[in-house]
């Protein structure tokens, strides 16, 4: 039912489509309205006012009136019916339903146009008050399906069916049939039905859908692939962990279709004000009336004061931005979400898996003998440590294979839980751990190296030394990862006048060290989850509108604290993502930038059309007034700014905000 869009609240719409009449008359009249309100018949009424208008324009003109293909009634009559009985009918529904002051909506006063039009035998006028409002009906429908795009293609890219493998044996299953744990095998070419982890195979996976990324991910043994996503190139086996409605495709949908059941602020405000518009326009018609003594001017006012530009401006922008926002890897869980981020005036970073990728990677590589390269300290070290558990020994081995850095198996290894580990390598002993191990091994520290070790300190850095029979040859240093894009996002939110805040857990040295090098100028350090929801009041305290971007549980409190939250990767925590308002479908900080410039535009785009709105609206009453429109030229000029606004909010949809 199309007038629905028209001011109607995402509750009020919820209810009229679950209306079912319990008599079989009022289920006629439904089905008759929502045939009437369709884009055929719209278009017939379109033609039959187009009929109407001809004799008007050579009329106005001082030419002859042209018969009007000889019907034996006003063609007008044909749109009044067809457009306005869709009107009548949410009219009247508002009125029987809807509580207190909203039984009064703007499609009554349209109505009381149309039937005031009527009554002064202007029949163009109201066929054309009813039509355009018809028209501005089928503009947000266009925009909003537009604007839902990206959500077909999710929904459609959720899959049927899946291969589960039972002893040896490969059978085709419905996805609703997978269970947790099943083993499926995944073909070149195949979407991904379930999310997984690769138990064997190789290959690359296609994750646009739900990240954006555009080119495939390597996938082995270990990793994660995802429901929706495609299977590009080998043969997979998976073990299914999260099936049905529990997968990342599946609450993706469920994000973008729960970001259209929630009104935004100033939708809110227009439907109110919308309400409150009926009777002050009744009030000014009549008093209009008694002052002038014309009817004209009255049914002139009345037809001027209906306020679809109003209704129509903050929805449509809403759904063209959010729809906008999905296809770009940006989920926005409401219109209050996209207001409320187009006036936050101050960005808040959580530190580790948001600015950083929240894994340790070797950063320093540092050698106190001459006689030995940072290369060789490398192999020493990722040799000794290629037994360790220790995530940090992990790390230094996981580097030197990358690096393409041989390490040699230990003849001898024995850990020191907590401390280091010593090893045999090819009949060298070597130590690797921190300041205290080597110092329980009868190994000194010289003050050069001390100062080292105090300069990575100051950065935030893990040390590891790495000594050889007796001495210290050197430290290898890691340190959390920064994203490369970091940088420039924090650096281009500062350009846009953003208050940029870093809260963190970590010590405060760490945390000055890594907002030094990102940019950042205010940082507040070594917060437990409790002391983040904190900072948050108190800059809201300051009178800031706080955006709180983060990734992990223990975010959870200080996003849903914020006026606005973002949560950095749907593949994340759970619990992060549900608990912020805004979701990024991949890690890539950068598009917080674009979510920013975007929200922005959004705002200005309501604000514009709502001011548009206003200003047409009082112009319009201001000439009629002075008699110089009438009910038929009043119902263009206004309507005409209707018409305006919705494409005004459609061109977000397309505009480039990166």
């Amino acid at each position: 039912m199309r007038y629905i869009l028209l001011g109607a609240s995402t509750h009020e719409a919820k209810r009229v489509k679950s209306f079912r009449p319990c008599r079989e008359g009022g289920f006629i009249l439904k089905k008759i309205n929502d045939f009437l309100a369709g884009l055929p018949m719209t278009i017939v009424a379109g033609i039959f006012l187009l009929l109407d208008f001809i004799p008007h324009v050579t009329g106005g003109f001082g030419g002859t009136q042209p018969p009007v293909l000889l019907l034996p009634f006003d063609p007008a009559w044909v749109s009044i019916v067809i457009s306005g009985i869709p009107l009548l009918y949410l009219a009247v529904w508002r009125m029987i339903y809807n509580p207190g002051i909203r039984k009064i909506s703007s499609a009554l006063l349209i109505c009381i146009a149309m039937f005031a039009a009527i009554a002064i035998g202007d029949l163009f006028a109201a066929g054309e008050v009813v039509f355009i409002m018809a028209i501005g009906a089928l503009l947000e429908e266009a925009t909003a399906n537009r604007a839902k795009q990206g959500l077909k293609k999710l929904i459609q890219l959720a899959p049927t069916q899946g291969r589960r493998i039972r002893s040896g044996a490969e059978e085709m299953i419905a996805a609703e049939e997978i269970r947790q744990g099943d083993v499926l095998r995944i073909l070149p070419g195949e979407i991904i039905p379930v999310d997984g982890i690769v138990l064997c195979g190789e290959t690359s996976v296609d994750q646009s859908i739900m990240t954006g990324e555009s080119i495939p991910i390597d996938k082995s043994t270990g990793e994660e692939v995802f429901c929706g996503t495609i299977n590009c190139f080998g043969s997979i086996d998976i073990s299914a962990t999260k099936v049905g409605a529990d997968s990342s495709l599946q609450k993706l949908i469920r994000m973008v279709q729960d970001a259209e059941k929630k009104q935004a602020p100033m939708q809110r405000i227009a439907d109110r004000w919308a309400s409150w518009l009926v009777p002050v326009a009744l009030l000014i018609a009549v008093g209009a009336y008694v002052a002038t003594g014309n009817i004209i001017t009255a049914v002139t006012i009345l037809v001027v004061f209906c306020p679809c530009a109003l209704i129509l401006a903050t929805p449509t922008a809403v759904m063209a931005a959010i729809g906008q926002a999905a296809r770009y890897g940006v989920i926005i869980k409401s219109g209050e979400a996209l207001e409320a981020m187009g006036r936050a005036d101050t960005v808040a970073f959580d530190k580790t898996g948001t600015l950083t990728y929240g894994r340790l990677g070797v950063s320093d590589i540092i050698s106190f003998d001459p006689q030995i390269d940072a290369a060789e300290l490398l192999s020493l070290a990722a040799s000794a440590e290629s037994k360790s558990e220790h995530p940090l020994g992990r790390a230094v081995a996981a580097h030197a294979k990358e690096q393409g850095i041989p390490a040699a198996a230990p003849d001898m290894f024995q850990m020191s839980v907590g401390k280091g580990v010593c090893a045999e390598v090819n009949q060298r002993r070597v130590l690797c751990g921190n300041e205290k191990f080597l110092s329980e091994n009868g190994i000194s520290i010289g003050t050069p190296e001390r100062s080292v070790l105090e300069r990575l300190r100051m950065q935030g850095k893990v040390s590891i030394l790495v000594a050889e029979q007796d001495v210290c040859i050197g430290v290898i240093a890691l340190s959390d990862v920064v994203r490369p894009e970091a940088q420039d996002a924090v650096a281009r939110l500062l350009d846009m006048n953003t208050r940029v805040v870093l809260l963190t857990g970590d010590h405060q040295q760490t945390a000055q060290y890594f907002a030094h090098r990102l940019g950042i100028a205010e940082v507040r350090a070594e917060l437990l989850p409790e002391e983040k929801v904190q900072s948050i009041v108190q800059l809201q305290e300051e009178k800031h509108t706080v955006c709180m971007i983060g990734d992990g549980v223990n975010d959870a409190p200080s996003l849903k604290m914020a006026d606005v939250s973002v949560a950095m990767g749907s593949m994340g925590s759970d619990i992060a993502v549900e608990a912020a308002d805004i979701a990024l479908m991949s890690d890539d900080i950068s598009k917080v930038v674009y979510l920013k410039r975007l929200s922005n535009a959004a705002v200005q785009t309501i604000k514009l059309s709502i001011a548009l709105s206003m200003c047409i609206n009082f112009a319009a009453i201001v000439l009629s007034l002075m008699e110089l429109l009438t009910p038929t030229t009043g119902a263009l000029v206004h309507n005409a700014g209707s018409t305006l606004v919705v494409m005004i909010a459609a061109l977000l949809y397309n505009r480039t905000f990166e």
